[in-house]
C-alpha cells in the first residue's frame, strides 16, 4: 500500500468522524444544550441538527435514577447526561424524620412530580439539579409540618400538598423547572402515639355508640309517651263520645215520657170536660195505685204484715174519684 492510499484511508476516518460528532440525533421529548468553546450556543431540537466538531460540544448535565442492588433494595444514582429529558419526571425521596407543632417526631415519605421547561436554566442555574430538588423538598416539607399540629398533619393532606407545590414551583422557577404536583405517601408517627391514637380512637367510637344509644333510646321514649298521650287523648274523646250519646239518649227519653205522659194529660182532661171530676185528682188516685202495687210486689213473705200509710183514706177517696170519673165518662 503506497502513501497515497494511506493519506485517502486517514482523510476518509477524518470525514467519518467528522461526519459522525457533527451530528447529532435527538429524540422527541429531549433536548441537548450545545456550548462553542465553553460558551452557550443553542439548544437542539427534535430530530438531526449539525454541529461543528471539535468546537461545538453538548453540556452535560447531572440526572437522578433508581437501580436495584442484589438484594432487592432500591438505590438512588447519578450519572452524567449529554441530554435532557423533558418529560413529567417523579423523584420518590426516602423517609424522613420532621418534629410537627406539638413536638411529636414523624416519619414522611414524599414524591415530587416536575418537569424541565427551559432546559438551559437547568443547567447554567443551578448544579446538580435532582440533588437541588430532593433538599429543596425535604426542607419545606420540614417547615410546613412544623407549623402544624400531628392532628392537622394526618388529616390534610391535601392541604400539605398544595402548600409544598406551591411553595417549591415558586422556589425552582429560576432554575427552569415546572412542579406540577407534590404527594405524601405515609405519616409514620412513633409506636407509642399510634398506641394512644388507636385508644383515642376506640374510645371516641366507645362514645359515638354510646350517644347514639341514648338517642335511639330517648326518641324510643319519645314516640311511646307520644302514642300512649295519643290512645289516652283518643280514649277520653271516646268517652266523652259516648257520655254525650248517653246523655243524648236519657234526654230523648225523658223527652218521650213526659210527651206521653203530657198526651195522657191530655186525654184525661179530654175526657172528664163537661163532668165534675178534677183530672188532677184523677192522675194522683193512678199515682197511688200503681205505686200500692209495686209496694205490695216487692215483698215475697206472704206472711210479712203491710202497713197502710196513714193517708190511706185518701186511696179510697181516690179510688172513689176514679169510680166517679168513670161513671160520668
Amino acid at each position: 500500500m503506497d502513501g497515497i492510499s494511506i493519506i485517502s484511508i486517514v482523510v476518509l476516518i477524518l470525514v467519518a468522524v467528522i461526519v459522525v460528532r457533527g451530528m447529532r440525533i435527538v429524540r422527541q421529548n429531549e433536548a441537548m444544550v450545545i456550548e462553542r468553546l465553553g460558551k452557550f450556543r443553542a439548544i437542539l431540537e427534535p430530530g438531526i441538527n449539525i454541529i461543528i466538531p471539535f468546537i461545538d460540544r453538548p453540556r452535560e448535565s447531572v440526572w437522578r435514577y433508581m437501580r436495584e442492588s442484589v438484594d432487592g433494595r432500591r438505590i438512588v444514582a447519578y450519572r452524567m447526561l449529554d441530554r435532557i429529558d423533558l418529560r413529567e419526571t417523579v423523584f420518590d425521596f426516602p423517609s424522613q424524620s420532621v418534629i410537627t407543632k406539638d413536638n411529636v417526631v414523624t416519619e414522611i415519605n414524599a414524591m415530587i412530580y416536575f418537569q424541565i421547561v427551559d432546559p438551559a436554566k437547568s443547567v447554567y442555574e443551578i448544579n446538580n439539579l435532582p440533588n437541588a430538588i430532593e433538599k429543596l423538598t425535604q426542607t419545606t416539607l420540614r417547615n410546613v409540618i412544623g407549623e402544624m399540629d400531628l392532628d392537622e398533619s394526618l388529616s390534610s393532606r391535601d392541604t400539605i400538598n398544595l402548600k409544598l407545590r406551591a411553595i417549591l414551583d415558586d422556589a425552582t422557577n429560576k432554575w427552569g423547572v415546572k412542579v406540577n404536583r407534590v404527594e405524601l405517601q405515609d405519616i409514620n408517627p412513633p409506636n407509642d402515639i399510634k398506641e394512644a391514637m388507636e385508644k383515642q380512637m376506640r374510645a371516641e367510637r366507645s362514645r359515638r355508640a354510646q350517644i347514639i344509644e341514648a338517642e335511639g333510646t330517648k326518641e324510643a321514649q319519645i314516640l311511646e309517651s307520644q302514642g300512649e298521650r295519643g290512645a289516652n287523648i283518643n280514649k277520653a274523646e271516646g268517652e266523652r263520645q259516648a257520655s254525650i250519646l248517653r246523655a243524648e239518649g236519657v234526654s230523648q227519653a225523658r223527652i218521650t215520657v213526659a210527651n206521653a205522659e203530657a198526651e195522657s194529660i191530655r186525654l184525661v182532661a179530654t175526657s172528664v170536660e163537661g163532668t165534675k171530676c178534677d183530672p188532677t185528682q184523677y192522675l194522683i188516685a193512678m199515682k197511688y195505685v200503681e205505686t200500692l202495687g209495686k209496694v205490695m210486689d216487692s215483698s215475697n213473705d206472704k206472711s210479712r204484715v203491710v202497713f197502710m200509710p196513714y193517708e190511706a183514706s185518701g186511696i179510697m177517696s181516690s179510688v172513689g174519684s176514679i169510680k166517679e170519673i168513670l161513671k160520668d165518662a
